[in-house]
């Protein structure tokens, strides 16, 4: 026998739940030809997996790597964790459909401290194309869902209200049109503008063509307020049909699990995915800007930061609680302050945190993003983070963010945490359990059946992990450090990660849901 790649000597953890076994992987194209005794074959490239571990390539159910994907950076910071894909079109905004100029800047500038630019793309643009520019130029592949504020907004602006019967139609064909092109689902971000004027009928009316594909969504309130929004999903699902996954479900687990529970006895066809950490990161202004303000127009709300400032002043007087658990991440023009509190920010700038938050906001057009620690941070969110994974809907999402010079360690570090963490030293989940909530029940989810297993005729995204050492090093105080304990990944059979380090071959793809 004669193959591509062959892995020896591992240990092999297929993804369908079955014990790990003595196993060889052999590769022919992009394809696993072989998995069995099969050390006397040839090959062009072996791996001597001894005391390693050959898992099926992770897949990241939420990640902001819509520009940052092209990065190499962000590249090897997702094998070095054994993430293989990213599932792209989160919390409702996107790239693509935008079919003017103006859709296109709002998606992108709303975003800004999340997405980051586009290298390649400066305009209004289709879901077929923007998938077009991730084939062949990353080492990674993606997964795209379909932005419903942005399709909302292409279709009515940055209107506060329902939408009327003709720009239901005009979204409901943009879905339509982005699904036939390749989109993966549809995705909503109920606590950002202008996705959360949208109600449960109008979601429900889009979930309609989803037929089978899942509606992925930030929820309308999370934490201790979650019964808010898992109410909200469990009424679009059981008016549209459409199977639903719930974005970084966080919070309480004495609160979160029986309302997975309670969807599930309703029948709802519910999964979720979350991250190893107890503190978030989105844009400044959704954290602090009160609803009155208009984030939805930046024009707007910018001169209102000004017109306003009184009005403001008194409603932010009373969250002094709020200002020490924000760090802040992306700051144009206010790099200095990067990795800052907001209070220490503002200390250095002469201001007292309020007053700094507006000019801030104000100076960067909104597009500021922070880290913030939740309430809960403690022994009893971590508990209640281990609560969560161990549920068999559970998938892993980085909700990684790679913008800004202090982003959350999230995007660097969750899945090795996940890993060396939650499997090796807290046995909350064991390895062949990680291997079903981490790849193979996402590529389910997701509708990519040639992913997610260790077997003859899948694709070839596989990872070799050592099971001793895998580990997150990313911290918030230093975010950006590559985890270890994994050096060798195949994506589309190719290696494109050895010693740790690329290769330089780019023969990620952009998946298409059977």
């Amino acid at each position: 026998m004669t193959f591509d790649v062959l892995i020896t000597g591992g240990r092999v953890v297929d993804g369908t739940g079955a014990p790990a076994f003595r196993a060889d992987v052999g590769v022919r194209g992009d394809r696993v030809e072989a998995v069995g005794r099969l050390g006397a074959a040839e090959a062009a490239v072996r791996i001597d997996a001894a005391g390693r571990l050959v898992l099926p390539g992770l897949v990241d159910c939420h990640a902001h790597g819509d520009a940052a994907v092209f990065d190499p950076l962000v590249q090897q910071a997702a094998l070095r964790q054994g993430v293989t894909t990213f599932v792209l079109g989160q919390d409702g905004l996107s790239f693509a459909p935008a079919t003017s100029p103006a859709s296109f800047a709002y998606a992108s500038r709303y975003f800004a401290a999340i997405n980051g630019p586009h290298p390649h793309v400066d305009g209004p643009v289709s879901v077929a194309g923007l998938l077009a520019g991730y084939g062949g130029a990353t080492a990674l592949n993606t997964v795209y869902l379909l932005p419903h504020a942005t399709i909302r907004f292409d279709a009515m602006g940055a209107a506060e209200r329902a939408a009327d019967g003709d720009e239901l139609r005009a979204m409901l064909r943009a879905v339509e049109r982005g699904l036939a092109e390749g989109a993966a689902g549809l995705s909503s971000g109920l606590e950002y503008a202008p996705g959360r004027y949208a109600d449960a009928a109008e979601l429900a009316a889009l979930c309609a063509p989803l037929g089978g594909l899942p509606y992925v969504t930030h929820m309308r309130a999370y934490g201790a307020s979650a019964s808010v929004g898992m109410t909200e999903v469990v009424e679009i699902a059981r008016r549209s049909g459409a199977a639903v996954h719930v974005s970084h479900l966080h919070g309480p687990a004495s609160t979160l699990l029986p309302l997975v529970e309670d969807a599930r006895r309703q029948d709802v066809d519910l999964t979720f995915d979350t991250y190893p950490y107890l503190r978030a990161s989105t844009i400044l202004a959704m954290v602090t800007l009160p609803p009155w303000v208009p984030a939805a127009d930046p024009d707007r709300a910018v001169a209102m930061l000004s017109s306003e400032r009184e009005r403001l002043a008194g409603e932010w007087a009373g969250r002094d609680d709020l200002w020490p658990r924000i760090t802040l991440s992306h700051a144009p023009g206010f790099e200095w302050a990067e990795g800052m509190t907001l209070p220490a920010a503002a200390a250095e700038f002469g201001a007292g945190p309020a007053e700094f938050c507006r000019v801030l906001l104000a100076e960067t057009r909104l597009q500021a993003g922070c880290v913030q620690a939740r309430p809960d941070e403690g022994p009893a969110g971590e508990e209640s983070v281990r609560a969560v994974m161990r549920d068999p809907g559970h998938t892993g999402g980085s909700d990684g963010i790679y913008v800004g010079g202090h982003p959350h360690p999230r995007g660097f570090g969750a899945f090795a945490r996940y890993l060396g963490r939650h499997v090796r030293e807290l046995g909350d989940l064991t390895w062949e359990q990680a291997a079903v909530h981490l790849a193979s029940h996402p590529a389910r989810r997701f509708r990519l059946p040639d992913r997610g297993l260790v077997r003859r005729g899948q694709a070839a995204d596989l990872v070799v992990v050592d099971p001793a050492t895998v580990a997150d090093t990313a911290t918030y105080d230093k975010p950006r450090s590559l985890a270890v304990g994994v050096d060798d990944v195949l994506v589309g059979g190719v290696p494109v990660l050895r010693g740790g380090e690329l290769t330089g071959a780019t023969p990620g793809r952009a998946l298409r849901p059977a």
